[in-house]
């Protein structure tokens, strides 16, 4: 019984350990893109890149942005280990006044449901006077 038991326990632990390296995991160079203060329809679109720093092959599913005023696209095919990918976001500059938005990422990471932000001002010329 102890010879089966330490047997079936090996057996777990090897499973365990497998499962957990074969996984995709996301390394971006910024969670956060602040816009500082832009001006009125100026150019709205920002950049994330990420890096797949896991063991699997990184797949986005969606991403979706918090409003229809933010609209995201991003890198389709899968990222494999050790490959970049980018998260383009567009804000629509012609609405004025603080930007604060959450841009949401569906993927088979390890962290499966990931937050990225952007912030800023877009400033209203009319408002200068």
């Amino acid at each position: 019984m102890k010879k089966f038991l330490s047997v079936l326990i090996l057996i777990i632990a090897g499973y365990t350990s497998m499962a957990a390296q074969n996984v995709a995991k996301f390394e971006f160079k910024s969670e956060v893109i602040d816009y500082g203060e832009i001006e009125k329809r100026s150019n709205g679109v920002r950049v994330f890149t990420f890096k797949n720093i896991g063991n699997a092959p990184l797949v986005i599913e969606n991403v979706y942005s918090s409003c229809g005023c933010t609209v995201p696209t991003w890198t389709k095919t899968a990222i494999s280990p050790g490959g970049s990918g980018e998260i383009q976001v567009k804000y629509d500059t012609s609405r004025t006044g603080p930007i604060r938005r959450t841009i949401t990422i569906y993927s088979n990471a390890d962290e499966p449901t990931k937050a990225i932000k952007i912030k800023g001002k877009v400033l209203d010329p009319e408002e200068e006077i």
